[in-house]
């Protein structure tokens, strides 16, 4: 029997004896283990289109511990999408700017957005428990308005069985076990997935040979909001390299590099990791003011992923599915970007809008973005931590010159910071008849821009969308019961005109409900549109 949860931040979702419970296993479309970043949202974007989806977790809310805290603009993006970004951005720490340290000197600042006309910023440090705190309050939101959500805390799957067409669970509580059947099961469980256990499926990849100290620290401080990060530090007990970054509620995040070959007993020990600090902060302010040790771990990098993400019809999501070492950001921020691929595909197959092979290319598309995720992060830690004295050399040359010239520093690595990937190629995706600005290309997400009221994500919706710019003139596109949706901006603001028609005067983009572009051309063709849209949804 399952004991009430007690190590929460915030109990969100608080046990409630359900129906289910005294019934014959009751079938629902979509069953979501796991009540993380990407369990919510996949949750809420499937709730708001009127799919069902019921989400179980052990907790009874956002857990304790030491989890994401950087959410970077395109997840801003989708959770505006879906009613959940202001509280977010309020909150959150923003940050554009990010500053790279050898040793005592500064080499050089970066901008992460430095251009203007978007609703978010580049990224906001927000710790993980608020982030799904906001992420519920716009669910109960939404099941006000009617949509089909429900969570079910302290909940613990504890066994499955998988059938040609729908998965049976067996379901702990407090008040005893049951069983419910899924549709369609969605594993958002984490990187130690009971539900990939379950199934017996492999979680391959790299485990690096180092480990780093996470403290979050509560102080007063002035330091700037930025990213702040050191190799070679030149405060007394740093290790190879640090991080120095802030959160809301005057808590900072520092991160020590420690080695492979460590004693994790003897550097947890709070007099030591005080001793850390200590040394950190004199070092930067002269001083030490007075701070707590609100939390501390030591983690080592790990860069895994499942072969594949779609097993019939159990799919995988989130760290259950891949996991990348936290320099970059690349976790939460990957995980959220495949729940929104997942639920309109999803949403269109339990709708008979889209054939179930439809969800194959959820897979293939999120694999990809897992690969990419993972090699980014992996050269990342490789030029972190040198595995060879080729390496070093080359790790301390980039550095070197770094300081004073500006063609080295693309090649000094602390971290590249997430981004979306851009489907190029990929099989669900039509063609480029603009030839316009390549960052709106097919396959990329759409960048935000300015118009009359808002900005152009504000306008795109979560369905098909044909989008006209300039001197292109529209006309009603039927598919079916596919929505379809029209928008004309004849004149576009000077960002948008950049980022989507370059020297063009006009030009017309089919856009995807997750606003990745599906195709684009110069003039409106009815027909092409139709093809291109067949075309992303497999209808073949």
């Amino acid at each position: 029997m399952v004991a009430k949860r007690y190590d929460t931040a915030f109990d969100l979702y608080p046990y409630a004896k359900v129906a289910d419970q005294d019934a014959a296993p009751v079938r629902h479309p979509v069953v979501i283990v796991g009540g993380g970043p990407v369990g919510l949202s996949l949750a809420l974007d499937l709730g708001k289109k009127g799919t069902p989806a019921l989400v179980l977790d052990d907790h009874e809310g956002a857990g304790l511990g030491s989890k994401a805290i950087c959410f970077a603009k395109r997840t801003l993006d989708i959770a505006n999408r879906l009613g959940a970004s202001q509280p977010m951005v309020d909150k959150g720490v923003v940050w554009n700017v990010g500053r790279v340290f050898h040793g005592d000197g500064k080499l050089f600042s970066f901008d992460l957005l430095p251009e203007a006309g978007h609703r978010n910023p580049a990224f906001i440090n927000l710790q993980q428990p608020y982030f799904e705190k906001f992420l519920v309050d716009a669910i109960r939101t939404a099941q006000e308005a009617g949509a089909p959500i429900e969570l079910r805390g302290s909940n613990c799957v504890t066994g499955l069985t998988r059938h040609d067409d729908y998965t049976t669970l067996d379901v702990d509580t407090p008040d005893g076990p049951y069983q419910i059947e899924a549709d369609y099961l969605i594993a958002c469980d984490g990187a130690r997935s009971p539900i990939r256990d379950m199934m017996g499926l492999t979680f391959d990849g790299r485990v690096f040979e180092d480990n780093f100290l996470i403290a979050d620290v509560r102080m007063k401080a002035a330091f700037p909001t930025e990213r702040w990060f050191w190799f070679e530090p030149p405060f007394e007990h740093s290790g190879q390299s640090a991080l120095l970054h802030k959160q809301p509620d005057d808590i900072w995040r520092i991160d020590f590099q420690l080695g492979w070959d460590i004693d994790r007993a003897k550097e947890l020990d709070p007099d030591r990791i005080r001793a850390r600090v200590d040394a950190m902060l004199s070092s930067q302010t002269g001083t030490v003011p007075d701070y707590d040790l609100v939390w501390t771990s030591i983690y080592t990098f790990q860069c895994r992923r499942m072969k594949k993400f779609r097993h019939g019809r159990v799919l995988f999501a989130g760290d259950s599915a891949h996991q990348v070492s936290p320099f970059g950001a690349r976790g939460a921020n990957s995980g959220v970007q495949d729940s929104e691929n997942l639920a309109w595909k999803l949403d269109l197959v339990l709708k008979g809008l889209a054939p179930d092979r439809l969800l194959d290319s959820y897979a293939t598309e999120r694999e990809f973005g897992a690969d990419e995720n993972i090699l980014n992060a992996s050269r990342a830690t490789d030029f972190m931590t040198p595995k060879s004295r080729v390496s070093q050399v080359f790790r301390n040359a980039v550095l070197t010159l770094a300081k004073d010239h500006a063609f080295a520093r693309p090649l000094v690595n602390s971290g590249r910071l997430s981004v979306p990937c851009t489907y190029d190629g990929f099989a669900h995706f039509g063609p480029d008849g603009l030839d316009g600005p390549k960052g709106s290309r097919p396959g990329a997400t759409c960048p935000d821009a300015p118009v009359t009221d808002g900005f152009l994500l504000d306008h795109l919706g979560d369905v098909f969308m044909v989008l006209g710019l300039g001197n292109a003139t529209l006309s009603p596109v039927q598919m079916g019961a596919v929505p379809v949706q029209t928008l004309s901006i004849k004149a576009p603001s000077p960002e948008l005109q950049e980022r989507y028609l370059g020297r063009h005067k006009s030009g017309v983009y089919l856009i995807r409900p997750d606003q990745h572009v599906v195709a684009r051309w110069a003039e409106f063709d009815a027909a092409a549109i139709k093809a291109a849209i067949a075309t992303a949804i497999d209808k073949r």
